[in-house]
């Protein structure tokens, strides 16, 4: 299987150009076509020589890969889904007033095993691929609407560090997709590793999946939070000088009677003390065979100003394309099991 243009790094291209033995500046031509120009082929590449493309074809497809399903909800926001060679991949574009954010994923299914997630009952499948990363963001008839990116669809970025840092480089570098660091966020539940080498090496901003501010009420959600602890989180978050222009949010699922009451408030509050952040509320998307129910609506709006009152920054994001498969690995799960059977 011929290997892909498309998610090459500028230093991985040089060594490509060098090993065919071609200019070392065809290397930033590359780059140009692959990142800077709405192209599809590597005969599309006009100012390589013919020689130069037909080396190229003889080793490398370009790598761009149609989604192979679309939902689109009554409210705008598009489900993707995309085809691997470990199965079935989801991205999420979701258009507002101001802005249009994609939510992409990074591995095929996941083995953190959240209770409250459809990807965790698929198991890991596959590790994404720079290139099978980055090829949701182009490969989508919005691509050039895109203001925003979201690491938030299937899969523990930090489970696939490696891709991951590869394809924001690409989205941030100058000869790459050129995107400001602020318009793109990585979601973790917290691999603690993997997320002090994306602080230290990357400026995109930063999403911790936290759910509960207790240890046990959140092990019984998130089974890997036993080997990271809220408070090793914490203190890792604190030891790094973020800027004032890098921001930290927590993303907190709201479930009804068991994270949205006064203790939850005040102990959220102790936690994120001297933390410059923001706590993103989310409505919890029903998936099969959970105990789990979410909160209504009017008990998040008062968890909301509770926090608010103690001084913590708080948004209820807003729920989207709720007539289709909004939860993240609804789609896939429905595509799998429908292969196999």
């Amino acid at each position: 299987m011929s290997d892909t243009l498309f998610g090459k790094t500028l230093p991985q291209l040089q060594e490509i150009t060098d090993s065919l033995g071609l200019p070392r500046f065809t290397a930033g031509q590359i780059a140009n076509w692959l990142y800077k120009n709405n192209i599809s082929s590597i005969d599309e590449m006009t100012n390589l020589s013919k020689k130069a493309r037909e080396l190229l074809k003889e080793k490398f497809t370009f790598g761009l890969d149609a989604p192979v399903n679309v939902q689109t909800s009554a409210d705008g926001t598009k489900k993707y889904l995309f085809k691997t060679d470990g199965g079935f991949i989801e991205s999420a574009f979701i258009p507002e007033k101001n802005r249009s954010t994609l939510c992409v994923s990074s591995q095929v299914g996941c083995k953190m095993r959240c209770l409250f997630c459809m990807t965790g009952k698929q198991g890991l499948q596959g590790q994404l691929t720079a290139n099978q990363i980055l090829n949701q963001v182009r490969s989508i008839e919005e691509h050039d609407q895109l203001t925003n990116l979201v690491y938030m669809g299937m899969g523990e970025p930090f489970d696939n560090l490696e891709a991951v840092m590869q394809s924001l480089e690409v989205l941030t570098a100058d000869w790459g997709f050129a995107w400001s660091p602020r318009r793109i966020t990585v979601s973790t539940i917290g691999l603690l590793p993997e997320m002090r080498h994306f602080i230290e090496k990357s400026k995109c901003h930063l999403a911790v999946s936290l759910h509960s501010p207790f240890e046990a009420e959140r092990r019984s959600l998130m089974p890997i939070s036993h080997e990271y602890s809220i408070k090793k989180i914490m203190d890792e978050i604190r030891s790094h000088d973020l800027g004032r222009q890098r921001r930290i949010s927590f993303e907190y699922i709201v479930f009804k009677g068991m994270n949205d009451t006064p203790k939850h408030v005040k102990e959220l509050a102790r936690i994120l003390n001297g933390i410059r952040c923001r706590i993103n509320l989310i409505r919890f998307h029903e998936i099969p065979n959970t105990p789990l129910e979410g909160t209504d609506e009017k008990r998040l709006i008062e968890f909301q100003e509770a926090l608010k009152a103690k001084g913590l920054t708080t948004t209820i994001r807003a729920s989207r394309g709720q007539d289709i498969d909004a939860a993240c690995g609804l789609l896939s799960t429905r595509e799998m099991t429908t292969k196999n059977s």
